[in-house]
């Protein structure tokens, strides 16, 4: 449990999510919503970290001069949210079906917002969409729909609309990965599924540390440390499933590893004399801040 004091207490990012402005709404009509889950910051909440949610800078009611890069140097780390489908185009496809067009703009600011904390060297972790989106930003791609494309003839349903969060399999932990360690003893586990996209071709500098069973796809993730960077500066881990809605007690895998592993990192980096922000060429896909900046004011959004 981090210190009571709010001075030393961490200070978490959390991702926006978006409701683009529609003008058929009749609460905040035509007006663009971002927010956050509410049982994810509980999560981090719950090891007595501070949250915050890092809305996005940009759009037509933008005022000021508070960039991504500002939360990036002033926070501790990130967590990239779960949510809507990452746009194919991100990662240089067309949509196979019009259902799967994702959220254009939702994939830019995320993008943008792990470009910032990569360069900050902050710790960044993601669930479900987070894992997939991270996995794009450092060159991967994704299956754009799991039954569709990836094929095994024992291929699980990883999304059902009706029991939604109480859709379970099984996974297999890496044995000597990172995750395992956080686990010991442990090789395989219960997870929840609430995902129809995949990651497909597993981004550069990037390690699987969890499959699903039987069907291979990956669970878990996690970045390899740069050269010339420590753990901390250069931890980046995601997870498929959603650790947050483990139940005490339950029979799924126990969250509290993974959450204390990613804090421990924020803590390590908050202690260490801080680095210049710097551009890493070729680990990331660069400008995506801008990207962000012109797609939104061309939008209007």
């Amino acid at each position: 449990m981090i210190p009571n004091m709010p001075d030393n207490r961490l200070k978490i990012g959390l991702s926006a999510c978006f409701s683009h402005a529609d003008p058929s709404r009749s609460l905040f009509t035509n007006k663009t919503l971002q927010y956050v889950e509410q049982s994810i910051a509980h999560w981090l909440m719950s090891a007595g970290a501070m949250v915050v949610m890092v809305p996005c800078p940009t759009g037509e009611t933008a005022r000021g001069d508070v960039k991504l890069s500002h939360y990036a140097q002033w926070l501790d780390g990130v967590v990239m949210h779960g949510g809507a489908d990452v746009w194919p185009g991100s990662y240089g496809e067309e949509p196979l079906q019009d259902a799967w067009i994702g959220d254009r703009i939702r994939d830019l600011y995320d993008l943008a917002l792990v470009e910032a904390f990569e360069q900050a060297g902050k710790p960044i972790f993601g669930v479900c969409r987070g894992m997939q989106l991270i996995n794009v930003a450092f060159g991967g791609t994704l299956y754009q729909d799991i039954e569709t494309q990836h094929y095994h003839p024992k291929t699980l349903r990883h999304r059902d609309a009706v029991t939604y969060d109480q859709n379970f399999h099984e996974i297999e932990l890496v044995e000597y990965s990172h995750l395992a360690a956080l686990y010991p003893g442990v090789l395989r586990a219960r997870v929840n599924s609430i995902h129809h996209q995949a990651v497909r071709n597993l981004a550069p500098g990037f390690t699987v540390e969890a499959w699903s069973e039987p069907d291979r796809i990956p669970e878990a993730i996690r970045r390899l440390a740069p050269a010339g960077r420590d753990q901390a500066g250069g931890y980046i881990a995601a997870t498929q499933w959603h650790p947050e809605f483990h139940k005490v007690g339950g029979n799924t895998l126990d969250d509290t590893p993974i959450l204390m592993d990613f804090l421990s990192a924020c803590t390590q980096a908050r202690n260490r004399k801080r680095p210049p922000p710097r551009s890493l060429p070729g680990q990331i896909r660069d400008r995506a801040a801008r990207l962000l900046r012109q797609a939104l004011l061309a939008r209007g959004d």
